[in-house]
This record gives C-alpha cells, structure tokens and sequence, in this order.
C-alpha cells in the first residue's frame, strides 16, 4: 500500500514537470552564454527594483520585529534574574544595521 502511495505521487510530479518544463535554446547561432547575458541585461533593473523596494524592506521588516522582540524579553529577563544578555540584541541590531545599509553598496558589487 505504502509503495504504491509513493509511485502514484511520483508519477504526479513526473506529470507535473513534464507539463509545466520548458526547453530553453539559443536562439539560431547556440550561443547559451549570450542568451544568458542578454536575458540578465534585460531583467538586471527589474530585479534591482524588486530588490529594493520589496526585499530589503521586508528583511528590514522582519529584523526590526525580532530586535525589538527580543529586547523586551531580554529586559523582563534582567528585571527577573539581574542580568542583562547582550549577544542576542546586539546580533539582531547589527543584522538590521546591515540590511538597512545593504542596498548602497551590494550593486557596486554585483556591477549594476
């Protein structure tokens, strides 16, 4: 019973990549690195835009959420026991210091 679950979901994603794979060729001369390069040049500001205004936000986002959550449980743990435990905030401030400062220079990097 248990084998035949497992070939029938097999033959379902078999199904599945076949119907929905796609063959990507060269156009005409079978030059794949120039139609790799052209499709990046093309896709290059789309992404950066993406990048920026979507990505890095909700990484910001996220990092702010959890610096500021584990602050406040990082103070009840120091009004409970009277020690204050750095390593956690300062790890998350600095993942946010770095995130908020990453999209000025990661594109100078990436050459865009």
């Amino acid at each position: 019973m248990k084998l035949k679950r497992i070939l029938v979901i097999l033959n379902i994603v078999l199904l599945l990549i076949s119907l929905f794979g796609m063959t990507a060729l060269a156009a005409g001369s079978g030059d794949v690195a120039g139609a790799v390069e052209s499709t990046w040049n093309d896709a290059s500001s789309q992404i950066k835009t993406v990048v920026n205004k979507v990505v890095f936000p909700a990484i910001d986002l996220i990092l702010a959420v959890c610096f500021f959550a584990k602050l406040g449980t990082a103070y009840f743990d120091y009004r409970k026991h009277g020690q204050f435990e750095f390593a956690a905030p300062a790890i998350l401030f600095a993942c946010l210091v770095f995130t908020l400062i990453c999209p000025i220079y990661i594109w100078t990097i990436l050459g865009l």
